[in-house]
């Protein structure tokens, strides 16, 4: 998967599809920031959009989705994953957003697959007089296979990701707290010292003898 990285304000970046018409990318989404695509979709194409944030803060994004009149599809604030599927009613060119800029100093890893239309047939249809044969009919059960493989190991490189970035935070979380607590420890033992020794002061200051 290509990785983008940005510091901009707002990025407007042109999709190029994939086999499939899918577009799948990680990008990095800075504080403060907005990172939108566009994608050019023909009339009465099916098109399936799905998203998740992979590292940072609370693991939220907000996300909207506009056809070529800017007329708004989809709107979420603040999810960590979604999927929405939609047919476009016309020709142009949609525009989906992904904005971070509810958060001040906290950056965002996300992730998201635009798949636009069906895929080609392994088999296409054109020209055929007859049935699939047999071997054929295994191929494409195999591809249809090989694809749900595909789709199964790329979320579990994902949950793998979210789960070692959680890992790490909270592995920073219990050092300050063992720093903190090793801190804390050693001002009330210096104090108690000081206490008790000012203790032992006092009584040697208040002693006094009485002569005859």
């Amino acid at each position: 998967m290509p990785r983008l990285g940005s510091a901009q304000l707002l990025a407007l970046l042109l999709l190029v599809p994939g086999p499939g018409g899918a577009s799948e990318i990680t990008f990095e989404l800075p504080d403060n920031a907005k990172q939108c695509f566009y994608e050019d979709i023909a009339q009465g194409t099916k098109c399936t959009l799905e998203f998740q944030v992979i590292t940072g803060g609370h693991y939220d994004v907000d996300c909207r989705l506009e056809d070529p009149d800017g007329k708004v599809l989809y709107k979420e604030m603040k999810k960590q994953y979604d999927s929405f599927t939609f047919t476009a009613s016309k020709n142009g060119t949609y525009k989906f957003c992904f904005s971070n800029e509810f958060s001040t100093f906290t950056h965002k890893t996300v992730y998201f697959d635009f798949q636009v239309g069906e895929d080609p047939p392994l088999f296409p249809s054109e020209n055929r007089v007859s049935a699939l044969t047999q071997m054929e009919s295994a191929c494409v059960s195999i591809h249809e296979a090989l694809k749900s493989v595909i789709d199964y190991q790329t979320h579990f490189r994902l949950r793998e990701a979210q789960g070692r970035s959680r890992a790490e935070d909270l592995n920073t979380r219990v050092a300050y707290w063992s720093v903190g607590e090793a801190l804390i420890l050693l001002v009330v033992s210096i104090g108690q010292v000081f206490l008790l020794k000012s203790f032992f002061s006092d009584k040697r200051t208040t002693t006094t003898r009485v002569g005859s």
